[in-house]
């Protein structure tokens, strides 16, 4: 009888995506301090518990690269391969905003690391796709992880000083995300969705949330409140479609609602602090909403890594 690989040997890149939505909400709450009387310990808290769990993962998945290192090119040859690793990158850039405060050189080299792995990654994608049949070729929501995924790196080089970097990543960023939403509008609008692979439709929201957090950060105040107004349009429509996107009960495709929730809290926290008013209110809400949310996700994922069958209904490449 064939042994069940170990931790080590079939790390699935499924542990990354709420991963992520952990560190986001780790920043919403360290946010959070600017609009609301919270102490700010409890994000720096949350920040330090999620930076050692998001260490071990990368470790974990190190180990596995390491005695096989074509084990990248098969996960990224399946989207929740493709999926997970671009989120194992972004989450290293929210990793390098989590130390500005606290060592401006290891969120330098993070953030330099984190953008050459996202920038490595998406090449190996590109060359995985056009090899790929036609019909694997297909554009989804993963798109925005590997090629709007680089707006995530702004939120640590505008800090650190990198403007001129963050100023291109984000016009590239808007092209990309714009070009993929009009891709898969036309694609849904001609296939309709299984249940399965619903929950990553929430990924639409993530570029749309990250594009107001930085062009806010950049001081782009009037696109930073339209790209507000329409996260929060956008928002109401994922609620509102809540027993669509989850029809087919949980799956490790939930770990795609966490990370955009995240990214939602803070925006509305960032507006709110010029303006108040209705921002102020959701970032409150979604903040209490997401704190409820995000954990519980996570909490079943990554039990499911820890128990073997999230390497197994991720498809996983093991060594």
């Amino acid at each position: 009888m064939q042994s069940k690989p170990g931790m080590w040997q079939q790390t699935p890149p499924a542990i990354f995506p709420p991963i992520l939505g952990l560190l986001g909400l780790g920043l919403a709450w360290r946010r959070a301090t600017e609009v609301f009387a919270v102490p700010r310990d409890i994000g720096e808290a949350m920040l330090g518990a999620v930076s050692i769990l998001f260490l071990f993962a990368v470790v974990a998945y190190l180990a596995k690269f390491l005695r096989r290192p074509s084990a990248l090119v098969d996960d990224l040859r399946i989207m929740p391969g493709r999926a997970g690793i671009s989120t194992g990158s972004m989450a290293a850039m929210l990793f390098a905003v989590a130390m500005v405060p606290y060592s401006a050189d290891i969120a330098k080299w993070t953030f330099f690391a984190a953008l050459a792995a996202h920038t490595v990654v998406a090449i190996i994608i590109i060359s995985v796709l056009w090899g790929a049949p036609l019909a694997k070729r297909r554009m989804t929501p993963v798109w925005h992880l590997t090629f709007v995924g680089f707006i995530v790196a702004p939120l640590a080089g505008i800090p650190l000083g990198w403007i001129a970097t963050s100023q291109l990543i984000f016009v590239l960023s808007i092209a990309a995300a714009l070009t993929i939403w009009l891709g898969s509008l036309v694609l849904v609008a001609r296939n309709p969705v299984p249940p399965p692979l619903r929950p990553p439709l929430a990924i639409h929201l993530s570029p749309m949330v990250l594009l107001g957090i930085v062009a806010a950060m950049l001081g782009y105040d009037t696109l930073a409140l339209i790209f507000g107004w329409l996260a929060i349009l956008g928002m109401a429509i994922l609620v509102i479609r809540t027993r669509y996107l989850t029809a087919a009960g949980f799956s490790p495709f939930w770990g795609a609602f966490t990370f955009p929730l995240a990214a939602f809290v803070n925006l509305m926290l960032i507006l709110a602090v010029s303006e108040a008013g209705i921002f102020r209110l959701l970032g409150g809400l979604s903040l209490i909403a997401a704190t409820i949310i995000i954990p519980i996700i996570a909490f079943k994922i990554l039990k499911m890594w820890a128990a073997g069958p999230l390497a197994t209904k991720s498809n996983a490449s093991k060594v």
